[in-house]
């Protein structure tokens, strides 16, 4: 497993970069695309599927420890994300806004958990795997309620506008609805992990260099103020990890809610 510490000599201070999203095998010999994200991936998947068992497999009257997590939990991403787009069809959808929810969550929180500090999403491919899959979903219900012609034309619809300026409106909506908003779902979430994983390196490998490499008064100072640095945008990576995860489950909710209705 790779370090975000980057020490080229000790004469030298090299800044992190693009090198901390690349990664060889776990093994010698192995398989080339089983790396660490792959494994995080995996431990992410085991952790959800575990949290969600121990808090609804045997639920009780009373709710108490991992059962209080989890319905709480439940409950937000319901009221805070699917009713509000979904409305009376969201205890359907519930299933997936949660898993997609618990997933995003824990594959951002990776980045701050000591020895892994990777956040999964920073690599585009694994966000882009979830938005891509979410607007299969999106397309297939829009066809499915309404057919073809019918979800196109609740697309493009506007009350009130002109028949020729259709003409401009309609392509720009259906680009949009087609391809800018598949790649906006996913660049969101895999662009401020990988600035967030970035500005803690960086700020991480200035603290190690200056307190044990560059030996000074300056330099301990320095060395000092990257170390706390490090730890105040660590919180604030913490709430932007929380705070992805909820939009990427709220965009969700509102594509499939336009798959639903027929609409934009």
């Amino acid at each position: 497993m790779r370090t975000t510490i980057l020490i080229t000599s000790p004469e030298e201070w090299t800044a992190p970069g693009t090198e901390l999203f690349q990664f060889a095998p776990l093994f010698p010999g192995g398989p080339e695309w089983f790396t660490k994200p792959i494994l995080i991936v995996l431990l992410s998947a085991v952790i959800v599927i575990a949290v969600c068992w121990v808090a609804f497999a045997k639920p009780k009257i009373v709710p108490r420890g991992w059962q209080s997590i989890g319905e709480y939990t439940y409950d937000f991403v319901r009221e805070q994300i699917a009713r509000p787009s979904l409305g009376k069809d969201a205890d359907r959808w519930m299933g997936l806004l949660l898993t997609l929810f618990l997933t995003v969550l824990v594959w951002n929180l990776m980045g701050v958990v000591p020895f892994i500090q990777y956040p999964v999403a920073a690599h585009v491919n694994f966000p882009a795997v979830l938005a891509i899959s979410v607007y299969v979903i999106k397309v297939y219900l829009g066809v499915r309620h309404h057919g073809v012609r019918g979800y196109l034309r609740g697309v493009v619809h506007l009350d009130g506008l002109p028949g020729w300026a259709y003409a401009i409106y309609a392509p720009l909506i259906l680009a949009e609805v087609f391809i800018t908003s598949l790649f906006t779902h996913f660049i969101r979430l895999f662009a401020n992990m990988f600035a967030g994983h970035l500005l803690v390196a960086f700020f991480a490998s200035v603290g190690f260099w200056f307190l044990f490499e560059q030996l000074s008064p300056l330099g301990a100072g320095l060395g000092v103020l990257g170390v706390l640095m490090t730890i105040v945008i660590t919180a604030f990576e913490v709430f932007i990890q929380f705070l992805q995860a909820f939009l990427f489950t709220m965009l969700t909710a509102m594509y499939i809610a336009s798959g639903v209705h027929g609409s934009h």
